[in-house]
């Protein structure tokens, strides 16, 4: 079964998850610069000095306009990636790695994630590959600095629309360390009973999941909950054929913390009650292959 970690995306209140995550037990948390409107890792700068040994995995790509206006005054990215507001150019990594531990209150950052490297592909393969092995160079020189620990991707789509696959990041990353020791570290995608192929596929031992395991990458889900959409969405008679005693959510959890080959599942939850309950079910043995299999034929995935 997967560990569960706060993922800070969807929080309305981000300091007060954090404690709130902490104090039941959460050890494992995600964040980006963008979110909560580009404060979001101010906002957890107390609860992770309050509890050093938590782990942060943070991002670079996408940024608010003002970072983006920053970052185009000072000349890290052109008027074209200020104006969509992505950039994974090596000289916006590099002066965003500082910012992010600056802003977290953290000399080192455990791990850095490409954040939708894929956003501004538009389908050229060849072009995104170079990107990326050109960013995974300079987190390659971070890590040599002591300033991050490890490196990865994080992706809604980059899997499923065919942008990159597993053995594509494995590639650049050996290709970016000149060796196949490199310091790639791990993928986060969706997982959920709407995001369900990626579950569906790890149960058959095939997809980005179970190849990321295979290569010894940590491989995190995210979006669970769909954003918490899928507590209405979910009958109770899915809920009761998934397990005779789960509530909805605890339902939708259960099939994604059941997903072969995941280290972990962030989740979005505001209180100690929302995370006990969570937590909960994060101890329950993995629901059956047989029944995954029967869930995503009935699911349609």
């Amino acid at each position: 079964m997967a560990v569960v970690g706060l993922g800070t995306y969807r929080c309305r209140d981000v300091p007060t998850a954090a404690r709130a995550a902490i104090a039941t037990g959460v050890r494992v948390i995600d964040t980006a610069p963008v979110y909560a409107h580009g404060q979001a890792q101010r906002g957890l700068a107390p609860a992770l000095r309050a509890c050093p040994r938590a782990s942060v995995s943070t991002k670079v790509g996408h940024m608010t306009s003002r970072q983006a206006e920053a970052a185009q005054r000072s000349g890290l990215i052109t008027a074209s990636e200020a104006s969509r507001r992505h950039s994974i150019a090596p000289a916006y990594l590099a002066h965003q790695i500082t910012v992010n531990a600056n802003e977290l209150a953290r000399s080192r950052l455990d791990l850095l994630y490409l954040h939708n490297p894929e956003y501004d592909a538009h389908g050229d393969r060849s072009r995104l590959r170079s990107q990326i092995t050109q960013a995974f160079e300079e987190c390659e020189h971070a890590c040599h600095q002591g300033l991050i620990d490890g490196y990865g991707v994080a992706t809604w789509n980059g899997f499923t629309d065919g942008a990159f696959t597993v053995e594509d990041l494995l590639s650049a990353a050996r290709d970016a360390a000149g060796s196949n020791h490199s310091h790639l570290k791990g993928i986060q995608l969706p997982v959920s009973l709407v995001q369900l192929t990626p579950l569906a596929e790890a149960v058959n031992g095939f997809g980005p999941i179970a190849e990321a395991s295979a290569a010894g990458l940590q491989v995190w889900a995210s979006a669970p909950l769909h954003g918490g959409e899928l507590v209405d969405m979910i009958t109770s008679e899915l809920a009761e054929f998934i397990g005779s005693d789960l509530s909805p959510a605890e339902a939708a959890l259960a099939v994604v913390a059941s997903t072969p080959g995941l280290t972990g599942v962030l989740l979005s939850a505001s209180s100690e009650t929302h995370w006990r309950v969570a937590q909960g079910v994060f101890r329950r043995p993995s629901i059956p292959f047989p029944q995954l299999r029967r869930i995503c034929h009935v699911l349609g995935a």
